[in-house]
């Protein structure tokens, strides 16, 4: 009866196991963790990477909603990186055994300081550091990448970042997607029509802080004559200084636009059965700013 009974146990412990649950393939094992904040909740969607130790990503992704993540790796060393916005990000190095689960544990994450805003005043595009670029689905399969060569834009700076305003032209005509056919078309009536309307404008005086560097910049986009409001989804990066050792700061922006929004349907070629963009386009800035000489 107690041998049974010890068998019984055993078999149950071993269902149970945290590498029960995981099909561990050979010369492998598993890593977890779970992140915390600094009252001891868990951090939902934190992302995490784990590198080997030539700091080649091996696999990355995102806590649950109880903050955990649980990952099959070969056995090996390994160095793991947890970020989450607001929070100074987390590093360190772990043992992973062949068919052994090496736990981390609890890992706190601490609030991190916002960077510092750039001063109040008027600030321009920095057009060498910076890039507008976008992203399109073509024939319903591949994407198309390009981007805009030419542009300028101004921002002043409010004694709050919230009361701040900003003007960005775009050169239409500088449509670039390194295929020169395609871009003549893309130029055409057909598509941005720069002959009628040369240049793409985005203005914009409403900044919503929504918490740490993220950023929520909403405003008036022209294109092709007609005028939407839209949102850019912003990261600001912080100060830094140039090479001339001129201060200057730094953001990441995304946006979503529709085609469809702005007349660019291309009736033409769709009634022809050719869906030669697809219905939404993303749009990737990349923006530093100086002070305005």
């Amino acid at each position: 009866m107690l041998g049974r009974w010890l068998g019984s146990r055993t078999n149950r412990v071993q269902r149970t196991s945290p590498l029960a649950a995981l099909r561990t393939p050979a010369n492998a094992g598993v890593l977890s963790c779970r992140v915390l904040d600094p009252v001891n909740e868990p951090v939902p969607h934190a992302e995490y990477a784990v590198s080997d130790t030539m700091g080649r990503t091996v696999v990355s992704g995102g806590t649950d909603p109880f903050g955990s993540f649980v990952t099959t790796v070969p056995a090996g060393e390994y160095r793991l990186a947890v970020s989450a916005e607001g929070y100074t990000p987390y590093r360190a190095t772990a043992t992973v055994g062949e068919n052994t689960l090496a736990s981390l544990g609890d890992v706190t994450l601490q609030v991190a300081q916002p960077p510092e805003l750039p001063a109040p005043g008027d600030w321009e595009i920095e057009p060498t550091h910076s890039s507008i670029a976008f992203t399109a689905r073509h024939i319903g399969l591949a994407r198309i990448h390009g981007r805009f060569n030419s542009f300028a834009g101004v921002v002043r700076i409010g004694e709050r970042v919230e009361q701040t305003a900003m003007h960005v032209v775009i050169d239409a005509s500088s449509i670039d997607t390194n295929v020169r056919m395609r871009d003549d078309h893309l130029r055409s009536a057909d598509f941005l029509d720069v002959a009628r309307f040369p240049t793409l404008e985005f203005y914009s005086e409403r900044f919503v802080h929504k918490g740490g560097n993220r950023w929520a910049v909403t405003g008036a986009l022209s294109l092709h004559g007609v005028t939407r409001t839209v949102t850019l989804d912003t990261e600001y990066l912080g100060l830094g200084n140039g090479m001339g050792g001129e201060t200057r700061a730094a953001c990441r922006a995304r946006t979503e636009l529709h085609r469809d929004d702005f007349t660019v349907s291309w009736q033409t070629m769709l009634a022809r059965g050719i869906a030669v963009v697809g219905p939404s386009i993303r749009i990737d800035l990349d923006v530093q700013i100086v002070p305005k000489g």
